[in-house]
C-alpha cells in the first residue's frame, strides 16, 4: 500500500467512522422507540424518499447551483475589486470597511424577502442575496493577506525598479492566495444555504422551493432526503476549492513535504 493511499485512508475513517455510528444509532432509535414517521424518519425512510423524488431534486438542484455560481462569481469578482481598490486608497477603506462590517450585521433572512418585493420571484434577488454574502468574507480575507506582505520583500522590489502594479502581481497577490481560499470554502457553503434561503422566501424553482412544499405536506423523510442533499453539495463544493487550491498553490505542497522531513 502506498504512502499516499495510507495517508487518505488515515484521513477518511474518523469521520466516515462516525458517520456509519450516528446512522446506525439514529436507525436503533427509530426502531426501538417506533418514533411516528411524520416526526422522525428512519435512515432507510429518507433513502427511500431520495430514490422516489431524486429526479425532481436534481431538477431543483439545476436551479440552485445555477444561482449559487451566478453569485459567487459576482461575489468573488465585487469582493476581489473592492479589497484591491480598499488596499491602494487607505481613504477609502476607512470610507467602505465600516459600511461593509455593518452591512453583515443584517440577517439574510430580513434582506431575502426586500429583494423579491423590489425585483420579483425570478433569479435575480437571489443572485443578489448570494453575492452579499459572498463578497464579505472574500474581501476582507484578501485585504488581510494584501496587508500581511512582509515589507522588506515590497521595499527590495521597489529598489529593483518594480512598479506597483509588478509588486502587486509577484508579492501581494500569491501571499493572499492562502487568505483567499480560506475564505472562498466559507464562500461555497454560505453561497448555497443563501441561495436555498431565498427560494424559501418567493420562487417557483429550487430546493428551496421544494423544501417548502415537502415541508407543508409534512413529509418528513423528503425533507431529511433534501437536507442532506444541500449538504453533500456543499461538501462537494468545498472539495473543488481544495483542487482548485492545490493547482493554483503547488508551492504549498511542497513546503508541507519539506516540513515533514525535517
Amino acid at each position: 500500500m502506498s504512502a499516499r493511499l495510507r495517508n487518505t485512508i488515515s484521513k477518511l475513517l474518523p469521520p466516515v467512522t462516525a458517520l456509519i455510528i450516528l446512522v446506525t444509532v439514529w436507525q436503533i432509535v427509530c426502531s426501538i422507540c417506533e418514533i411516528p414517521k411524520y416526526m422522525l424518519p428512519s435512515p432507510g425512510d429518507v433513502i427511500g424518499a431520495f430514490e422516489k423524488d431524486w429526479q425532481l431534486m436534481l431538477s431543483h438542484a439545476r436551479v440552485t447551483l445555477t444561482e449559487t455560481f451566478i453569485g459567487l462569481f459576482f461575489g468573488i469578482l465585487i469582493g476581489f475589486l473592492t479589497a484591491v481598490i480598499m488596499d491602494k486608497f487607505s481613504i477609502v477603506h476607512k470610507m467602505i470597511y465600516p459600511l461593509i462590517v455593518i452591512s453583515q450585521t443584517i440577517p439574510t433572512v430580513a434582506i431575502a424577502p426586500l429583494l423579491v418585493i423590489w425585483l420579483g420571484y425570478e433569479m435575480l434577488p437571489k443572485i443578489i442575496l448570494i453575492v452579499l454574502v459572498v463578497f464579505f468574507p472574500i474581501a476582507i480575507s484578501l485585504l488581510e493577506g494584501f496587508s500581511s506582505v512582509d515589507h522588506d520583500t515590497i521595499r527590495l522590489m521597489q529598489s529593483m525598479g518594480a512598479r506597483e502594479h509588478q509588486i502587486f502581481r509577484y508579492v501581494k497577490l500569491p501571499n493572499s492566495l492562502g487568505h483567499f481560499f480560506s475564505s472562498l470554502k466559507i464562500s461555497v457553503s454560505y453561497a448555497v444555504v443563501s441561495a436555498v434561503v431565498s427560494e424559501w422566501i418567493g420562487g417557483t424553482e429550487g430546493l428551496g422551493c421544494y423544501m417548502t412544499r415537502v415541508r407543508k405536506s409534512f413529509s418528513s423523510d423528503k425533507m431529511f432526503a433534501v437536507i442532506i442533499f444541500i449538504s453533500v453539495i456543499s461538501l462537494l463544493l468545498i472539495w473543488l476549492t481544495n483542487v482548485l487550491q492545490h493547482l493554483c498553490m503547488p508551492w504549498e505542497k511542497i513546503n508541507h513535504n519539506r516540513s515533514k522531513k525535517t
